[in-house]
């Protein structure tokens, strides 16, 4: 998915606005006022004081009335406010599946930076070294220069000669200066070349850097934009939870109050029954058979191209090393190869894996790099795929919202044989053993690292 800036504030709710929240908040705590006092009427009618034995009291029709109504009307409100939630929970989940995306999006961009940094590294030592061997030639300059000049030769030629004392000195003067010539030719042709070497090392380090630091801010902007659309999604997600807590546990009072009266109600009747016919022999009252279970149908499997048998050896390492981190939390972004860790804000302070840091560690303690990603184990391994019809303990099940586009995928687990498969699911929860949720609408396909 693409990232989208601007993401909605936390306190915002898609589809729910808050004076829907406002109202709603107020109409349940008045009906729960109301289903309040009719408990407090209930438990009169089916707990009155006195002989245990007495006979149950008969609620009035009244009561029983005002006990439908109010059971209708939190019925109602549920039903209003139901294809609300129901939206605002799937923008929810688009956020959070978003965020998902925008997360390995950061990975991958932080990845990249750094590769870059690591070669602007190089390029300043590089550049250190031109330099260092620039202050060598130049050394080497001073050092000639000064060598010349307590051997005479700074002098014209002519002039060394003629001042020579005699023959011999005068030969010795002759050789030396055409040596000198020579070497100071070499001299400055080896410092120009240096001082080329170390204008173009230190340019080379400069674009480096400035790469580098490109791509380090382009990381920091996906990284704020992850974060804000999982804080988002977290918020908005469970603010739905507590207005539908609210609506069902007011219309979950509602129907007590109501199964109450009416259950009083029989009571009563049963027992005004068994008064008048204490001299009748009981009758035998008929068992209600129980009803058959409807019959239930699987989907067609997903199909992929099958990949080659696994290394049994490979792929038990890799379930045992996902085993032992049974009930480590899930944590947002954290996990590796290495094990747990902490993850990315907003789970900072939460030690643990994401779903993709689980199944990396997994197989690199079988010694196979998968990536570290779950489109990129998916795109690493997608030669190798496999059907529902043929999964084998250790192979990597993932999940998305479009089949034809991997970078839709946004979670991978790890299959352990029997229908079932370890995961780090979600935030709030920890690495667990779940059923394998291959026949879902999300299921993206199987994949086989130890083929």
């Amino acid at each position: 998915m693409a990232l989208t800036p601007g993401s909605p504030a936390p306190e915002e709710v898609a589809s729910v606005d808050s004076g829907t929240r406002s109202t709603s908040v107020r109409s349940a705590r008045r009906a729960m006022a109301r289903v309040g006092g009719l408990l407090i009427a209930v438990s009169c009618l089916l707990a009155a004081p006195g002989i245990a034995s007495a006979a149950p009291r008969n609620p009035s029709d009244a009561q029983l009335g005002e006990a439908q109504q109010a059971k209708a009307a939190a019925a109602a409100r549920v039903g209003e406010i139901t294809a609300q939630l129901a939206q605002a929970r799937a923008d929810a989940e688009a956020a959070h599946q978003a965020a998902l995306i925008a997360l390995q999006d950061y990975e991958d961009k932080q990845a990249a930076y750094e590769t870059a940094q690591a070669a602007a590294d190089a390029a300043a030592a590089a550049a250190a070294q031109a330099a260092a061997d620039l202050a060598a030639g130049r050394d080497d300059v001073v050092a000639f220069a000064r060598a010349s000049f307590m051997r005479g030769t700074t002098a014209p030629g002519l002039a060394a000669l003629l001042t020579s004392g005699g023959p011999a000195e005068l030969i010795q003067r002759a050789a030396l200066l055409d040596a000198a010539g020579t070497h100071k030719t070499d001299v400055v042709t080896q410092l120009t070349v240096l001082e080329d070497q170390a204008t173009a090392a230190d340019r080379s380090a400069q674009q480096a850097v400035e790469e580098a630091a490109f791509i380090k801010s382009e990381a920091e902007t996906l990284l704020a934009s992850a974060q804000s659309q999982e804080i988002s999604a977290r918020a908005q997600a469970d603010d739905i939870d507590r207005q539908e807590d609210a609506l069902q546990a007011e219309l979950q009072a509602a129907q007590q109050v109501l199964y109450g009266l009416e259950g009083a109600r029989a009571a009563a009747q049963q027992e005004a029954a068994r008064q008048a016919a204490a001299a009748a022999a009981a009758a035998a009252r008929p068992s209600t058979p129980a009803a058959p279970k409807p019959p239930t149908s699987n989907p067609a499997p997903v199909t992929g191209t099958p990949a080659g048998p696994p290394s049994a050896s490979a792929a038990q390492t890799a379930i045992a090393a996902a085993r032992s981190q049974l009930g480590v939390a899930y944590s947002w972004g954290g996990g590796g190869s290495s094990g747990p860790s902490y993850g990315i804000a907003p789970d900072t302070q939460v030690f643990g894996f994401d779903c993709s840091g689980l199944t990396q560690y997994a197989y690199a303690r079988a010694g196979i790099a998968i990536g570290g990603t779950s489109r990129d184990q998916w795109w690493l391994n997608r030669n190798k795929r496999v059907s529902v019809a043929d999964l084998q303990p250790g192979d990597l099940l993932f999940w998305g919202s479009d089949r034809s586009n991997y970078l839709s995928i946004t979670h991978v687990a790890i299959y352990i044989g029997n229908g079932q498969m370890i995961e780090a699911p979600d935030r709030g929860s920890n690495v667990m053993i779940s059923g394998a949720r291959t026949q879902s609408s999300t299921y993206f396909g199987a994949v086989r690292p130890s083929a």
